[in-house]
This record gives C-alpha cells, structure tokens and sequence, in this order.
C-alpha cells in the first residue's frame, strides 16, 4: 500500500472496509475483528491510527506483526488468510492488516470444538463501522454458501406464501413475526427464511445492534 492510500483510507474514517486501532488490545477482541471482515466483504484494520484519524504509529511494527500473526493462526477457526504492510508517516509506524474475503466462512472464534455448533459458535460480520457477532440465521447463510450446499426438495408452502402477503403490505419481516405471524416457532420461522435467502427470494439485512430483518429482492 502506498502512503496516500493508506491517508485516502484515514480520510474516509471507519466503515464497512476499515477499522481504526490504536494498538494491538487483546488477541481475542483483534480476532472478532479480524474475522468479521472475513466473513463479509474484507477490510483493513489500520495500527497506529486513533478513533479520531491522529495517526499515533505502533510502538514496535514487528511485535504487532507477531500479534497479527498469531491471532490469525490461533484465535480463529478456521485460520484466516491476511497481508500485511508497514508504512512510515513522519516518523510514526502504521501496521495495515488487510483481510481479504474468505472462501472459508464463516471464521469463528477458536473454541477447540471438532464440528462447528451453531449454539455456541462466536462468528463476527461487518456492519458500518462495527464489527458485531452474526445472528444464527446470518451463520446458516454463511454455512450454506460457502459450503455451496443444495437446497434439496425445496418447494413454497403455505409458511412461505405467509411471508409474501406480509411483505406486499410491510417493507420487511423478521423471524418473530413470522413465527407470530404463522403460529410456528421462531426456530422454523427461522428455517423457513433462512431457506428463502438461499433461494435468493429474500434479502437478509442486519442492524447495528445485531437484530436481523428480510425484504423481498
């Protein structure tokens, strides 16, 4: 990366793409973040720059290297791919972690379990500027197109055809309405629209305070 880039990518502040941080926290919280571009669309997390643009610079690029390095190695499952780059700004040392969007989603956070469990796996999508932990339903999406998974016998039933008379007359439906709506538990309500997304009849959206809603596409 070059030195303008990387002020282009200061200039436009924190987003869907690009995390500011000070230094190097904890291996745990650098993963969440690490593995939320991963799971979405990619990113940078920038070291060295604060929340406010003041870029501060790392007190050793080669420690937060090593940190990055092994964060990515060890804190996340499966192990996510990265670049890294160093670029010198009036003396002061910014570390770029460019995480690319992964064919292997979604990433959670290492919990030394042999088969992924839905129920207690840690996964982290990008928001905005935030980095917050994926509904089940955004997990099974993830799960689903990565592993390019059939939908098998899949046909549109009367749960289905529910949620299309709803969406004629309101902008969005989420799966406590559906399972209200229908009078089925929020779990197959869940099912049930997770399946539409997959069939691409359904978008899925997510809010900053994590809570996920779907529109007709």
């Amino acid at each position: 990366m070059k030195r303008s880039e990387l002020l282009e990518l200061i200039e436009e502040g924190e987003n869907i793409h690009c995390e500011f941080k000070r230094k190097f926290s904890s291996p745990q919280k650098i993963a969440k973040e690490m593995m939320a571009f991963a799971n979405t669309k990619g990113g940078y997390i920038l070291f060295g720059v604060d929340d406010d643009k003041e870029i501060v610079g790392v007190e050793s690029e080669k420690s937060e290297a090593e940190l990055i390095k092994d964060t990515a190695a060890n804190y996340c499952e499966p192990p996510l791919l990265y670049n890294i780059d160093f670029i010198d700004y009036k003396g002061k040392e910014v570390v770029i972690a460019e995480i690319p969007e992964s064919d292997s989603k979604p990433h959670r956070l290492q919990d030394y379990l042999n088969k992924f469990d839905i129920n207690k796996a840690v996964v982290m999508i990008r928001v905005k500027d935030k980095s917050i932990q994926a509904s089940k339903e955004m997990v099974r999406i993830l799960k689903a197109d990565s592993e390019d998974l059939p939908l098998k016998k899949y046909s549109i039933g009367s749960n289905e055809r529910k949620v299309f008379e709803y969406l004629t007359e309101y902008e969005a439906i989420s799966v406590k309405q559906l399972s209200e709506l229908v009078n089925i538990s929020e779990r197959r309500a869940s099912r049930t629209l997770v399946k539409l997304v997959r069939a691409r009849l359904l978008a899925i959206h997510t809010k900053d305070n994590g809570e996920e809603f779907f529109t007709a596409t």
